[in-house]
C-alpha cells in the first residue's frame, strides 16, 4: 500500500475548476492524497480578504483533509494597506491556518512595484513571527534578494517553505540554513529544467516537500492540461527516480515532512 501524499501547495478557489471541487477532492482521495494545503490570497481587484476567508471556511469544512494560509502574492503587493495586513494577520491566527503565503518577490514581471514588494514581503515576515506560523515563499528571478530579506528580518525563527522551487541546489541549502525547506512541482518532471531536476536529487530527505501548484504547472503526462492535487503523485514518483529510490520513501518522507512542519498530526500508514 502506498503512503499518503500532502500537496503542500495547491489553489482551491471553486472558479478554477468550474465549480467541482468535490470532484476535485474526490479525485486526490483515490489517487491516494490524504492532505491538502489550500493558499488562500488576498484578490488584487477586490483588495479584501474574501479569499483567504474562503480557503479557512474549505478547511473548517474539512478538517481532515485540508488546512489553509492566507497571503498576498507579490504581484499584488501594491494593494496592501495597513488595514489588509491587519486583517490577514487576524485571519492567520484561525487553527486551520499553517502558514502565512505565499508571499515574496516576483522579479518577472512589473505587476507590482520592486520596493512596494520588498517593504510588504517584509512586513509578512513579521507577521509571521508574531502568529509564530511558517511562511510560504514565492521567489521568481529575485534569490538572492529573497535570502537577503528572510535572514535580515529573521524569518529563521519560524521558517517555512520555498514553494515552487525553481532555483537551484547552492540556493536550495542556503534556504535551508535559514530553516527553509524546498518544495518541487511538476516542474521537476520536465527534462528541461536540469537545475531543478538537480537540487530535488541532493536535498536532504527529511527537507523535501511536494506540491502540485494547482491549476498551474501540471507534470508529465499531464502538461498543458488543468492541473489538479491528484497530480502530485507524478512529482513525487519524479523525485524518487532522479534520487533513485522507491517512490514510497519519498511519499512517506514528504509527507512526514510537511506535517511536522505546519505542526498537524501525520496521516496513518506514514
Amino acid at each position: 500500500m502506498n503512503a499518503p501524499l500532502f500537496d503542500t501547495h495547491c489553489h482551491l478557489d471553486a472558479d478554477r475548476y468550474g465549480g467541482d471541487i468535490a470532484g476535485v477532492l474526490d479525485r486526490a482521495r483515490a489517487a491516494g492524497v490524504a492532505r491538502l494545503c489550500a493558499i488562500g490570497l488576498v484578490d488584487a481587484d477586490a483588495a479584501d480578504t474574501a479569499g483567504p476567508a474562503s480557503m479557512i471556511a474549505l478547511a473548517h469544512a474539512h478538517p481532515d483533509t485540508i488546512v489553509a494560509t492566507v497571503g498576498l502574492h507579490p504581484h499584488d503587493a501594491r494593494v496592501a494597506t495597513d488595514a489588509l495586513l491587519e486583517a490577514l494577520e487576524r485571519l492567520a491566527l484561525d487553527p486551520s491556518v499553517v502558514a502565512v503565503g505565499e508571499v515574496g518577490l516576483d522579479f518577472h514581471y512589473a505587476h507590482s512595484p520592486r520596493d512596494v514588494q520588498r517593504e510588504i514581503f517584509r512586513r509578512f515576515v513579521a507577521v509571521a513571527r508574531r502568529v509564530k506560523k511558517p511562511l510560504t515563499i514565492h521567489t521568481r528571478e529575485a534569490p538572492a534578494e529573497t535570502l537577503a530579506i528572510l535572514r535580515e528580518e529573521g524569518a529563521r525563527d519560524v521558517g517555512g517553505i520555498i514553494h515552487c522551487f525553481s532555483e537551484d541546489a547552492d540556493f536550495a541549502r542556503e534556504a535551508l540554513d535559514l530553516g527553509f525547506v524546498a518544495s518541487f512541482s511538476g516542474i521537476v518532471t520536465f527534462k528541461s529544467a536540469q537545475a531543478v531536476r538537480e537540487a530535488a536529487r541532493v536535498q536532504p530527505l527529511d527537507a523535501l516537500l511536494v506540491e502540485t501548484d494547482a491549476p498551474y504547472l501540471a507534470p508529465v503526462p499531464h502538461r498543458g492540461k488543468r492541473n489538479e492535487p491528484s497530480f502530485v503523485v507524478h512529482t513525487a514518483d519524479a523525485i524518487a527516480a532522479l534520487r533513485g529510490i522507491d517512490a514510497d520513501a519519498v511519499r512517506a518522507a514528504t509527507t512526514r515532512n510537511a506535517c511536522r512542519l505546519f505542526g498537524i498530526p501525520t496521516p496513518v500508514g506514514v
